[in-house]
């Protein structure tokens, strides 16, 4: 079975340790020198890496790492009890709102950025969850 990573690459570790401890309630685990964190305290760890801006992210790579806001596909889903707490938190710790609440059957959802350009989502699910709109198949 394959464990899942989370490696999200910042350009200031201390300001990063700050601000997802602040904003998610994680805590600092192993330190890899100048050039890591790992942040415990959620289902799978995640890992702080200090890479510049302008660096390149693999060799050969078209484009540099760029910490303005940025889209992709892949993004993190941070579950909470309480959303309402949550936004408070993250917004406290420096995250950038981007839209509103919006609410479905399965619970409710809100979209953030961290402060290098990631984008995350906060979800409070309903009762029945993903169930509510999950085929039976």
């Amino acid at each position: 079975m394959a464990r899942v990573l989370i490696n999200i690459d910042v350009d200031d570790l201390a300001r990063a340790e700050a601000f997802y401890t602040a904003a998610f309630g994680l805590r600092a685990g192993r330190r890899f020198g100048a050039g890591g964190v790992e942040l415990l305290g959620a289902e799978a760890p995640l890992f702080l890496l200090a890479r510049p801006a302008g660096s390149a992210p693999h060799h050969g790579a078209a484009a540099a790492r760029d910490y303005g806001r940025h889209w992709t596909p892949l993004h993190l889903d941070f579950a909470v009890d309480d959303l309402d707490a949550a936004m408070r938190d993250v917004l406290a710790a420096g995250a950038l709102a981007e839209g509103e609440v919006r609410a479905s059957t399965w619970g409710r959802i809100a979209t953030f950025a961290d402060p290098w350009g990631h984008g995350f989502c906060l979800i409070e699910f309903s009762a029945r969850g993903y169930d509510a709109v999950a085929d039976a198949g």
